[in-house]
């Protein structure tokens, strides 16, 4: 009988330990991957900018809000599977939380990104990783290459593609969500979008069941990027430091 008395009071301070650990979990700032990464949408550099001076456009280089300076981050573009490596110019310029990064011209070329969907993953780099090892001379080689040669205008360049390109590019779908975080149980993630519904006018969030331990919290999906980008905006007041953006889900 005694036994039976411990095992139980063994679930309830298991379970209460549970709970309070999810409840600290909403009232902390999530922190960053050990690998940082993220999926989002980028913003072009314009000259209209007076924020920041000198950057040059043919550079292989990004303005990020976190990463520190001169960190190395691979750059892909989701859609075509195109990627390079590019350095971190600083990390004390100013910008809406809705971008990942400020960009180049150069960039955007050499991604084939579509200035209308700007969509990008952004990985940091370890300098002990064997993958810096193999790509630095080839980042070295692009950036000389990148700072000679001249670039072509983005608007002209487009004007100038075929027309059945451009049709490809506008009938495809635009359907984005913000994924908000991943938890470890439901409970906790059912909390989260209580929060979510209760603290914004947001109320298309959802959660979907990745495994039996892992619930991801989403809100969308979103048609347009005025729509997903005011909604992001929304979700300032939870502090989350890594909210990323993810395409058809």
């Amino acid at each position: 009988m005694k036994f039976k008395i411990v095992i139980i009071f063994l679930c309830i301070l298991c379970y209460s330990c549970g709970q309070s650990q999810s409840s600290k979990l909403l009232n902390k700032k999530i922190p960053f991957e050990k690998k940082f990464k993220n999926i989002g949408f980028a913003l072009l550099y314009t000259k209209n900018d007076n924020k920041i001076k000198n950057f040059d456009q043919r550079s292989l280089k990004i303005y990020h809000k976190s990463l520190k300076k001169k960190s190395m981050v691979k750059i892909t573009n989701p859609e075509n599977g195109k990627s390079l490596i590019a350095e971190v110019i600083s990390n004390k310029i100013k910008f809406s939380e809705f971008y990942n990064s400020i960009i180049t011209e150069r960039i955007v070329e050499d991604l084939d990104l579509n200035l209308k969907d700007p969509y990008i993953e952004i990985v940091l780099i370890s300098k002990n990783s064997t993958f810096v090892a193999k790509k630095t001379k080839t980042f070295d080689e692009e950036k000389k290459v990148a700072e000679k040669a001249p670039i072509e205008g983005i608007q002209i360049k487009n004007l100038q593609e075929d027309i059945k390109v451009e049709k490809k590019k506008k009938t495809k779908s635009f359907s984005y969500s913000i994924k908000v975080a991943d938890f470890y149980y439901k409970d906790t993630a059912e909390m989260m979008l209580s929060r979510i519904k209760a603290e914004t006018s947001l109320k298309n969030s959802r959660i979907i069941k990745l495994s039996k331990t892992k619930y991801r919290v989403l809100i969308g999906p979103f048609n347009d990027i005025k729509s997903i980008k005011e909604s992001f905006e929304k979700m300032k007041s939870f502090n989350f430091e890594n909210l990323e953006i993810l395409k058809n889900v």
